[in-house]
């Protein structure tokens, strides 16, 4: 059940961080895919910094939200070059 939850927020925060970013989503598969990864990213960096952003869904669709914007950002960045 926690990796249908772990789905759900990621999908959410791919086209959260798409409507953000203002460049549209990647599509349903994509934004459950940058959402998965800005997730473990998100974590990843808030944990690095000693942040704590709430338990519960909330705080994992922040922190995952979060790291979606950084990954669009970053995959931006690499695709203009």
């Amino acid at each position: 059940m926690e990796f249908v939850w772990f789905i759900l927020i990621g999908l959410a925060a791919g086209w959260l961080a798409g409507q953000f970013m203002k460049g549209g989503g990647f599509g349903i598969i994509g934004d459950i895919i940058v959402g998965v990864v800005g997730a473990v990213l998100g974590g990843f960096l808030f944990s690095a910094l000693g942040i704590s952003a709430g338990g519960g869904l909330i705080g994992a669709l922040i922190v995952a939200t979060i790291g979606a914007v950084i990954l669009i950002f970053l995959l931006r960045l690499i695709k203009r070059k």
